[in-house]
């Protein structure tokens, strides 16, 4: 599948996760859950959709699979993501308070797509 067409596919489906993981988190926090593990209910519903759409539709090919391999693969760069978008919205909502957190967390979100549609093109689903 050309790069184009990834690209494509992961943007769309990127954007379905993107719109779920925000939707929770603000919810949650909202609510009065802390910002911190609110990020973390919501990073965890959009990886539930996204590891099997983007290994069934975005990066599916002869060279790739989903596999217990893939899945630990996408595990450490999720825990990874998460770690860094979780410790940043936290530094966030202590500075500047939850609104701030709120507004940052989208953004933030894209550059980790960003980060990690390289990371699943060249390492996650790969055979």
């Amino acid at each position: 599948m050309s790069l184009g067409r990834q690209g494509r596919n992961y943007l769309l489906l990127g954007g379905l996760q993107w719109l779920v993981d925000c939707a929770v988190m603000m919810a949650l926090s909202h609510a009065g859950m802390p910002v911190e593990p609110a990020n973390i209910a919501g990073r965890i519903s959009g990886a539930l959709l996204g590891y099997w759409l983007n290994g069934r539709i975005t990066f599916a090919s002869e060279h790739n699979t989903l596999g217990r391999t893939q899945f630990m693969r996408f595990l450490a760069m999720w825990l990874c993501t998460t770690a860094i978008s979780t410790s940043a919205l936290g530094v966030i909502d202590d500075l500047a308070g939850l609104k701030w957190a709120w507004v940052a967390k989208p953004g933030l979100e894209v550059l980790l797509g960003a980060l990690g549609f390289v990371i699943s093109r060249h390492w996650v689903y790969r055979r």
